[in-house]
């Protein structure tokens, strides 16, 4: 019987399982499609699923729950059931370290008061009234439009000046000639006085 219970049992049964349910799936696929052998797969294939329940059916099902460990007899139907805690289950005593879960206790109750604290803090984010904020976003976009705008006349006023002062520089050049000319005309009349 301990072998029926052991990993290694489990896992033949497994493998057992899923190759037979694929012998049953290619049996009915060969007479689905009507292949040449199809009866025949069909018939290995139903006799392997009926060895498969049979096997199933005598070796029954198992317990893979683990809380007849600190809890015996939870299986059992009609048997009191007493937590190895409380000083039950034949003798076996579990040792709690009540220390060590006070700490762990007061650390779950610090991290769920920091969760309160955030889920209040989101809470007041969600009632938040933020109805005016396009509106907000909408007068920024046209304040950025105007600066941006004012930015581009300033560049070309600084182009017209930049041209100005060129103008500027060539006229004084201009009149620093004529005013050349004009002292030598000047000269020039005083020596025939």
């Amino acid at each position: 019987m301990s072998f029926i219970k052991s990993k290694g049992f489990k896992y033949l049964k497994n493998l057992i399982i899923g190759v037979g349910a694929a012998i049953v799936l290619v049996g009915a696929l060969f007479k689905i499609m009507s292949w040449p052998g199809a009866d025949e797969a069909l018939i290995v294939g139903l006799l392997t699923e009926a060895g498969l329940f049979l096997m199933l059916g005598v070796l029954g099902p198992d317990n893979d729950y683990y809380w007849d460990k600190l809890y015996p007899g939870l299986s059992d139907y009609n048997s009191q059931v007493e937590p190895l805690a409380a000083g039950g289950g034949g003798g076996a005593k579990l040792d709690i370290n009540t220390a060590k879960l006070e700490n762990q206790n007061e650390q779950m109750i610090a991290e769920l008061q920091v969760m309160a604290k955030s889920m209040s803090s989101l809470k007041a984010l969600q009632e938040a009234d933020f109805s005016g904020t396009a509106e907000q976003i909408k007068k920024a976009g046209q304040f950025y439009a105007s600066l941006n705008e004012a930015m581009s006349n300033i560049s070309e006023s600084l182009e017209d000046t930049r041209v100005y002062k060129e103008q500027l520089g060539a006229l004084n050049k201009n009149l620093g000639s004529l005013n050349g000319v004009y002292g030598r005309m000047l000269g020039a009349m005083q020596f025939k006085d």
